[in-house]
C-alpha cells in the first residue's frame, strides 16, 4: 500500500510539473493551505493544553516543578531506558 502512495504521489508530481507556470498556482495555494491547517490545528491544541497548565497552576491544582529538576528526572528516565536495551 505504501508503495502504491507513493506512485500516486510520483503521477501527481509528474502531472504538476506538466503544468504550465499560471495553472500550477491553485495547486501550490491549496498544497499551502492544508499545511497552514495543520500548523494552525497544533498551534490550538497547544494553545488550550498551556491555557489548562497555567489554570492547574493558579488553582493550586498542580504544584510546578523547578526545570532542573524536571531535566534531572527526564535523563534519569532517559537512562533508564538506554542502560535496559
Amino acid at each position: 500500500m505504501i508503495r502504491d502512495k507513493a506512485m500516486q504521489t510520483d503521477d501527481m508530481i509528474q502531472e504538476i510539473e506538466s503544468l504550465s507556470p499560471e495553472e500550477r498556482v491553485p495547486v501550490a495555494e491549496c498544497i499551502l493551505r492544508c499545511l497552514n491547517q495543520a500548523v494552525s490545528d497544533n498551534d490550538q491544541v497547544w494553545a488550550e493544553l498551556a491555557t489548562k497548565r497555567c489554570q492547574d497552576i493558579q488553582s493550586g491544582r498542580v504544584t510546578p516543578a523547578a526545570a532542573d529538576q524536571a531535566f534531572q528526572e527526564i535523563m534519569r528516565r532517559f537512562d533508564a531506558i538506554c542502560l535496559s536495551s
